[in-house]
């Protein structure tokens, strides 16, 4: 095997010798704690974009699919690995945001350390300078403070373990155990479907393999195709499975990805250079980027691609000379950056061409390059005055720490995402749409609507957008305004089960009960583990009359979603209407358990407690359901029936004239005194307890009510009372008065 080169030539004298193993780990120990501090602001951060969709809503972790669902349906089609990790996290410590956040940080800083390594076995001048500078650069923050984004810091794990064993193998270094020779050889390969079942976008892992081989050979040989074949096996049927996942799996079709190839090479060359670009003026770094307009059809636009083209040449042109070292940090960065240069549909590039994650692994190769640059600069500073290149190493890191700690502030919530991210892209249609619903869900009707019109506005195709807007219009009370808005979202897309569940809402709403229906029934063709469209269609079926039916539907709500309130309610009902009592009672309690503010589950508890004797208790929650809301017409009804029982009840036992006077002065009050039977009611009530002056004026205010709204028959029992109350008499009658 030739002598193996340094990524930076020699210039100026010996170097220095690599630290000692005793002191290796005190470099590695350096290096995690620089990281880890640079990250600190993850301690206090939450879930953010994606994270639902992923991990804190995503039944493979937190419903019914667990384990096998990971591997074995339509989840295994893009990251299973890390899908595994997450189900790990779960069962250990829940939905907790902090623990996960914690091992994001701690893999990323593992990485930064086996990148030292790596560039060591490499015999890159600088390795621990380089992998440093990677480690604390800002643009990996997208990636390190991110919990979704586990896919990439996981993938780059394994993707620097494969590398390190490949490397291992190559050189024929001793190992201690079994890792020597061959198995060396197998571990690499092992590694390397580890990375690519945690973010396929590592499928150009075997292409690097073949550049670090020329490396360490200086030279590169075909028979080396042979060893590397497998390698490239992996890679392909994993690319094969990437591209399908993203057109029919993720939804990568349609007008935002149907660019010619003449603008997907000029995307292509704009995203090189905007990526270097990043690494060497890390300002702004944006979640979200404005997505370019391109125009094939002027000349300059591929001036970018001609000058990666040109200077890729250039370089081959001279890869045993002085530029050898460029080469190859040039063409290792142009190899990891190849799937995500817009050459293949990515959901992603809806939003915009290009994305910080995305050149996690591959910045690697321009900061390795920097530090093996640096670190000759300093060899010659050092000879000025000995303390000035520590200073300026240790001021540069300072920098990017910093830099790193502040930018990592803005993953903190997903408000603060979005906030910051349209102060930087003000022109964000998706970050209009995902603040809004932030809003939204936080009671906050009005600025979200805002935020939803500004949506639609900056891109009418936006299909959750209109989504969006017509779930706040269905908030507002604004039916049919709703009902548009989710009608638009289906014309854009006709498989968005939300919108078809949404619509089936406001259609329930204006009593079309059985297009509601059908509308939750397709959106469960579309999603078979939509919760809510389960419960939804639970509930039509319970009016509908179709009760076991309904129990199946909402059962299966459930199983996905354990904490699903509407759900537990709806069930109880359907539980009570087949005389299931306990169970339903159990189903009520879990539903205040999980919502204590849920009127209609106040209500029904209840009203079975009213039904089973429990008065007081009853009462309560009819009280609990009245305080949350006083316009709510079922509790007024059923206080009003309870005062009327207390006041009227034929037995004396089952009379009480002060409880009933309270129960139906609150029940009168709260109808602002227009309705006549809670008006009776409190007469009688009055009358009961002695104060007959007060129930001859509420009788006769009762009565003129229920003439004055056509209710003759109303009118008269009330006056038939009034006399009753003249003659100093309570009223005893067990029905109320109609």
């Amino acid at each position: 095997m030739k002598e193996k080169k340094r990524l930076i030539p020699n210039v100026g004298g010996k170097e220095k010798a690599p630290s000692p193993r005793a002191h290796a780990w005190l470099w590695g120990a350096l290096l995690v704690a620089a990281t880890v501090l640079a990250y600190q602001q993850v301690w206090h951060a939450g879930f953010i974009w994606d994270d639902d969709d992923h991990l804190t809503a995503n039944p493979c972790i937190v419903g019914p699919l667990g384990f096998r669902g990971i591997w074995m349906s339509s989840a295994a089609t893009y990251y299973p690995l890390v899908l595994t990790t997450f189900w790990a996290e779960h069962a250990l410590w829940g939905l907790r945001p902090l623990p996960y956040h914690l091992v994001n940080v701690a893999v990323f800083a593992a990485s930064a350390v086996l990148l030292w390594r790596v560039l060591r076995h490499l015999d890159v001048r600088g390795a621990w300078l380089g992998a440093a500078l990677w480690a604390l650069h800002p643009v990996q923050v997208e990636s390190a403070a991110w919990v979704t984004e586990l896919k990439n810091t996981e993938s780059g794990f394994f993707y620097l373990l494969a590398i390190f064993f490949f490397v291992k193998w190559r050189q024929g270094t001793p190992t201690v155990g079994p890792l020597s020779g061959e198995w060396t050889y197998a571990a690499t390969l092992l590694c390397t479907v580890l990375a690519i079942l945690s973010k396929t976008s590592t499928v150009m892992l075997p292409v690097v393999l073949g550049l670090c081989w020329w490396w360490l050979d200086g030279r590169w040989r075909w028979r080396n195709l042979l060893r590397l074949a497998p390698f490239f096996l992996i890679s392909a049927a994993a690319s094969g499975w990437t591209i399908w996942e993203q057109k029919y799996h993720s939804g990568a079709l349609g007008s935002e990805w149907t660019q010619s190839w003449p603008e997907r090479v000029i995307v292509a060359g704009r995203a090189v250079w905007f990526y270097l670009e990043k690494l060497v003026w890390p300002h702004p770094l944006i979640f979200i980027y404005p997505r370019w307009t391109i125009d094939a059809s002027h000349a300059a636009a591929y001036l970018p691609a001609a000058a990666v083209v040109a200077g890729l040449f250039i370089l081959w042109w001279h890869r045993d000379g002085r530029l050898r070292p460029v080469f190859f940090a040039f063409a290792y960065f142009l190899v990891s950056l190849f799937p995500v240069l817009d050459f293949f549909n990515v959901y992603f590039f809806r939003y915009s061409f290009v994305g910080d994650h995305f050149q996690y692994l591959a910045s690697i190769g321009p900061l390795a390059l920097a530090g093996a640059g640096l670190t000759t600069a300093f060899g010659f500073l050092k000879s000025k005055n000995p303390l000035l290149a520590p200073a300026c190493g240790t001021a540069l890191l300072l920098t990017l720490g910093t830099l790193t700690w502040r930018q990592v502030g803005m993953y903190a919530d997903l408000e603060t995402l979005w906030r910051t991210t349209l102060a930087r892209n003000p022109a964000c249609w998706m970050a209009h749409g995902n603040l809004g619903d932030v809003l939204l869900r936080r009671g906050r009707t009005d600025e979200a609507f805002a935020h939803f019109q500004r949506a639609v506005q900056l891109n009418p195709n936006y299909e959750e957008g209109h989504y969006n807007l017509g779930t706040a219009l269905l908030e507002k009370g604004r039916v049919d305004e709703a009902i548009v808005e989710f009608q638009q979202a289906l014309a854009i897309r006709a498989d968005y089960a939300q919108a078809r569940n949404n619509l089936g809402k406001a259609l329930l709403k204006k009593g079309r009960i059985d297009e509601a229906g059908a509308l939750f029934a397709r959106a469960l063709a579309l999603q078979p583990d939509f919760a809510e469209a389960h419960t939804n269609l639970g509930n039509v079926l319970l009016q509908q009359g179709e009760v076991d039916e309904a129990i199946g539907h909402l059962q299966r709500a459930l199983e996905i979603e354990p904490a699903n309130a509407e759900a537990h309610n709806n069930l109880g009902n359907a539980l009570f209407q087949k005389g299931r009592f306990n169970e339903a009672v159990a189903h009520y309690e879990s539903a205040l358990a999980l919502r204590p503010d849920f009127v209609e589950a106040h209500y029904n508890l209840g009203n079975y407690l009213l039904q089973s004797g429990g008065l007081d208790d009853a009462i309560a929650h009819f009280q609990r359901a009245l305080e949350i809301e006083p316009g709510m017409a079922q509790p007024q009804i059923a206080l009003t029936r309870i005062a009327w029982m207390l006041a009227t009840a034929p037995d004396p036992a089952a009379r009480d004239g002060a409880k009933a006077v309270a129960l139906a002065r609150q029940a009168d009050q709260l109808a602002g005194g227009g309705n006549p039977m809670m008006a009776a009611t409190l007469a009688a009530a009055y009358a009961e307890a002695g104060q007959f002056p007060a129930a001859i004026d509420a009788a006769r205010r009762a009565a003129q009510l229920a003439a004055a709204q056509g209710q003759p028959a109303m009118a008269a029992a009330i006056e038939a009372q009034l006399q009753a109350y003249l003659s100093g008499v309570p009223f005893r009658e067990a029905g109320a008065p109609h």
